[in-house]
This record gives structure tokens, C-alpha cells and sequence, in this order.
């Protein structure tokens, strides 16, 4: 029914990221229903027949429905391999197997806070170190280099990480992460890793990134398109300190993004005027920005970092960062554009008369 290593709906480099969001990895043909959208595969185990090649055996080591997603995921990243696991944090752990006591992790001091305590506290444990450093000073990264580091795999990365949670499947339905490379041998170890740890997803989960993928260029410019107009908004309001949004030329890597990127996402984050109480008052009033933690969904989120995603960072490190209680984050949502900037108004309007 299923061929794992089948050579289905191979694209080149100039094939666009949407045709290849929809076709790359799942080809009818595959399959004898000839079913246009990718079966979902529920077996824990698979028959066996004596002296032929197995594609299958146990569900931690492979399942049809979490292959397809994963060679749309290669295909996506222009890579040759591609793993799936439960969450991007089980990826980071996974390519952290990889490493041996006494390495040096580089990371970057505004990463994400389950991140930063793995980095700083988990790995300890294996005479492991991690400096953190400001990553948009080259200087500073060139100071803490203790070994190569290397940029995404177009560039020469080994490995590309992502949390599957959020933009690329789109729905806030589903914790799912992945980790894709050009290289056998890592991909080998990390593939070891994934069959004996065993932090594999679902069949069903594959199923929904792989459906949430197919709309991922269509939903990221609605998302871009609403988050400048809001930013613009917020960075013309007088209850607004600073709108850190790398669309906005105001923001100091706006030129390096513009390089980087195809365009820009949801994410927003800004000073309101005040302090925690302002902040807390501009949350609470509210009415289609949810109060949340994560990003990337079709509905618009927001949060205070130092009491939710930051929390658990001791005070000193965020404050370093520019992590205060006066600091907002928003993951803009598909909303109109015109309710969300209303929302917003509204919001801030009953901060002012606080």
C-alpha cells in the first residue's frame, strides 16, 4: 500500500515553496486507493513476510502517514532527510543526543525559555556548556565561538530544527516538532535516537501538519499583511514606548530580514507605556486577542513573557534581554485586519484612562 522510500513528485531548487507545500511527499499513486489526500495509518504494527524487505515494522520506528509528512518536510527545507517528533522541544533534546561530554552549545540569548533551561540547566548534567550571546552582534558570536558554527542548510547548516506547532501547521491542534538535514550520518544517529527513545507523533497529528502545510504561504501573507498594519498602528499610538517588528524599517535588522526572508510573520512585541499594571490592564480589556502562550495560529494571541513564557527565567537574565513587565507579545492572527486594529484601540484606550 505504502512505499516509504518511494521516488514520488520529485521537484528542483525552482520549484515554489506552495506548489511544493501541496504535492512534495504525497503522490496518489503511492497507495491503491489512488486517495488524493494522504491515508491516515493507525497500525502499531505491520505483517510481516518471510525474505522480503519490511518498510514497516512498529510504529516508533515508522509509519506511512508520519513519512509522508517528513519527505515534505525535506523537500520543504531542500534537505534529504527529515525526522518527526512529539514537540520542537523533544527535537532540541534530540539533537542534543547528539553531542558528548565537555561540548559547547552557542545559542542565542533571546531563545525560547524551555530552551534556555535545557541549555542552561539539562545539559549541565554532562559537563556540557552553553554561552548565550547576543546573535545580531557578529562580533559577539565571533568571540564565543569555541567550534564552527554554520548557517541553514542552503548555507552549509547540518541540521534545521522547527517547532511544527506553530506557522507550519497553523491551528494551535496540534505539539509536533522536526528535524531536517542533508547528512546520513546525523541523520542515521538522530534516527536512532528517535527509534529508541521513541518521542514519535501520530499518525493523526502527521495528518493534520501535512493539511496544515498545504496553506502555509497563503495564511503567512494574511498573517504578515495584518501584523504591519498593527505594527504601523502600535508604533503611532502614545501608549506605545517601542514596536520591536522586523517589517517596520524602524527595526534595527530590517535590512538583514529583508535578506533573510521571503517576508515577515505574525509575531509583534512592544513597550506599552507604564508598567505591569498598564500591561495587565491592556491584556484583560481584550475582546479577539486571546490571552495564550505559543504563536502561530489562525486566532490572535497575547501575553506578558515575564509572567508566562519567561517566568520560570530568573529576573536578572530577563531584564538583561529587555524581557520587563511593561513588554507585550502578539502573535497576530487571519482576523480582519479592521477588528483586530479596533481590539486594539479599544484596549489601550481603557489603559489611558487607568
Amino acid at each position: 500500500m505504502f512505499n516509504k522510500d518511494a521516488n514520488v513528485k520529485k521537484f528542483s531548487s525552482d520549484t515554489r515553496l506552495a506548489t511544493k507545500a501541496i504535492h512534495a511527499g504525497h503522490d496518489p499513486t503511492e497507495w491503491r486507493s489512488r486517495a488524493l489526500v494522504t491515508p491516515i495509518v493507525t497500525s502499531v504494527t505491520f505483517a510481516c513476510k518471510e525474505n522480503e524487505p519490511m518498510d514497516y515494522l512498529y510504529a516508533r520506528c515508522g509509519n506511512p502517514t508520519r513519512s509522508c509528512l517528513e519527505r515534505t518536510l525535506a523537500a520543504l527545507e531542500e534537505g534529504q532527510y527529515a525526522l518527526c517528533f512529539t514537540s520542537g522541544m523533544t527535537a532540541i533534546t534530540a539533537v542534543v543526543c547528539l553531542l558528548s561530554n565537555g561540548d559547547h552549545i552557542l545559542s542565542s540569548d533571546d531563545v525560547f525559555g524551555g530552551s534556555h533551561f535545557l541549555m542552561k540547566n539539562g545539559v549541565s548534567r554532562f559537563q556540557m556548556t552553553t554561552t548565550f550571546v547576543d546573535c545580531t552582534d557578529v562580533e559577539k558570536v565571533r568571540r564565543a565561538l569555541k567550534s564552527n558554527t554554520k548557517q541553514p542548510l542552503n548555507l552549509g547548516a547540518d541540521i534545521v530544527v522547527h517547532s511544527l506547532t506553530k506557522y507550519m501547521n497553523g491551528h494551535c491542534d496540534v505539539c509536533l516538532g522536526s528535524i531536517v538535514t542533508r547528512n546520513k550520518d546525523i541523520y542515521q544517529r538522530l534516527s536512532f535516537a528517535q527509534r529508541t527513545l521513541g518521542p514519535v507523533p501520530s499518525p493523526f497529528d502527521c495528518y493534520l501538519v501535512c493539511r496544515g502545510l498545504k496553506t502555509l504561504p497563503v495564511r503567512m501573507r494574511q498573517h504578515e499583511k495584518n501584523a504591519l498594519d498593527i505594527a504601523c498602528f502600535l508604533e503611532g499610538h502614545p501608549m506605545v514606548k517601542k514596536v520591536l517588528y522586523p517589517g517596520l524599517e524602524s527595526h534595527p535588522q530590517h535590512e538583514v530580514a529583508k535578506k533573510q526572508c521571503r517576508g515577515f510573520s505574525g509575531m509583534i512585541s512592544f513597550y506599552i507605556r507604564g508598567g505591569k499594571e498598564e500591561a495587565k490592564t491592556f491584556v484583560n480589556n481584550l475582546r479577539i486577542f486571546t490571552s495564550a502562550v505559543s504563536l502561530g495560529c489562525v486566532a490572535s494571541l497575547v501575553e506578558i513573557p515575564a509572567d508566562i513564557s519567561h517566568n520560570a527565567i530568573e529576573e536578572e537574565y530577563r531584564l538583561k534581554n529587555g524581557i520587563t513587565d511593561n513588554l507585550i507579545r502578539l502573535s497576530v492572527g487571519l482576523e480582519d485586519t479592521e477588528d483586530l486594529l479596533n481590539d486594539l484601540q479599544q484596549a489601550l484606550d481603557k489603559t489611558v484612562s487607568v
